[in-house]
């Protein structure tokens, strides 16, 4: 597998549950940290290491998402000879041609996945790397419905299957002891953690304090260019006594935040180059039984299902009246935070996710021969 989300310590677990397979060797390539565009660095957690062999070798273009490619590969696929090469990118970055080309060059059958869920028409070279992927992959997989829809629409014949690319560990994220019942005028936290960027609708969080009792409140964890915009708001608004910044932290970390919040909020705001594609962070807040609300953008809808509330996008009202029901019904708060911490179990687990995974190496494998090219 050649993956760099993988750097994330907790995402490793998959391939602990992936190894457990039957007949399986498997070999993780991942890059010694990933450098995003933002600015934010991912260095490398080791985590989850059993089972499986982790190779740290540096990537080309560090930061550059389309155009990074690992310099190390052809030798690395010279000594490891797989069956199949799964490309934890997509289709149209040079990294998947890369790993293409070196699979056909050793026999192996190859799978992709991807997360875009807007169509679009990439220019030279994109949409060539985008067409041989599209031809000689043996399979692909989907994080969410509408990235099926684009790839069908984009031209993708082969096989393919929506599995969500990382499952959640729910013994990592599970509360640590019961909430206590909330009296009165307690603090009532608003929380997300992430990037703070445009495109999650942060300032709306902001924005329903307003229309909130004053003992509601809203936490920021994470680092981005949007907490100076925010900072500011909150101070034109009259509410930045209610509103409090910290700094991000490492996965692992994230059980222990998501505890001190009563709800996670991710407001994000659909945009011509991207809609929100699955939301982790809400499968990781409803696993520790902290009721999520989210916007109608995407695929958030689907992935909060039964395990919380939805409110219109971009309507900060709206946002607020939600956070009103949970307030004003404590019973439905109690409801919420079990059914999330459910679909979680139900549909987002490591094991689930490895399971799905590991099924569609064994049809690979029964259905293209040794010789694939």
């Amino acid at each position: 597998m050649i993956s760099k989300a993988l750097v994330a310590g907790t995402s490793q677990r998959k391939l602990e549950e992936i190894a457990k397979c039957p007949d399986v060797e498997l070999t993780l390539v991942t890059p010694p940290y990933w450098q995003s565009d933002d600015g934010s660095k991912q260095v490398l957690e080791k985590m989850y290491t059993s089972g499986y062999h982790m190779l740290v070798t540096p990537i080309a273009l560090n930061g550059n998402f389309h155009l990074h490619y690992y310099p190390q590969l052809p030798k690395i696929m010279r000594e490891v000879r797989p069956e199949i090469v799964h490309i934890d990118e997509e289709p149209y970055n040079f990294a998947t041609f890369q790993a293409t080309r070196l699979a056909r060059k050793y026999k192996a059958r190859t799978l992709f996945f991807t997360w875009q869920n807007l169509y679009r028409s990439y220019p030279p070279p994109f949409r060539q790397f985008e067409r041989y992927n599209y031809a000689h992959a043996a399979y692909a997989l989907a994080g969410n419905r509408a990235a099926e829809d684009v790839l069908r629409r984009k031209g993708y014949q082969g096989p393919l299957r929506i599995i969500p690319q990382f499952g959640f560990d729910t013994e990592i994220y599970k509360r640590s002891a019961p909430r206590a019942l909330r009296q009165p005028g307690a603090p009532f936290t608003l929380g997300f953690i992430g990037r703070l960027k445009e495109e999650k609708g942060l300032t709306l969080i902001v924005e329903a304090l307003t229309q909130l009792p004053d003992y509601c409140r809203a936490v920021f964890i994470g680092h981005g260019p949007m907490r100076t915009p925010l900072e500011e708001l909150a101070q034109q608004l009259h509410v930045s006594e209610r509103v409090i910044f910290k700094p991000g932290v490492s996965t692992d970390k994230v059980p222990a935040e998501m505890e001190q919040f009563d709800i996670l909020v991710l407001p994000s705001l659909s945009r011509p180059n991207w809609i929100e594609q699955f939301g982790r962070i809400l499968a990781e807040a409803m696993s520790c039984e902290t009721p999520a609300i989210g916007s109608d953008s995407g695929e958030i809808p689907y992935v909060i299902g039964d395990g919380g509330l939805i409110f219109k996008e971009g309507d900060a009202t709206d946002l607020a009246a939600q956070v009103q029901k949970l307030l004003a019904d404590p019973d439905l708060y109690a409801t919420l935070a079990r059914q999330g911490r459910q679909r979680v179990l139900d549909n987002y687990t490591q094991t689930q996710i490895a399971q799905q995974t590991y099924a569609v190496y064994a049809e690979i494998l029964s259905t293209f021969p040794a010789n694939h090219p």
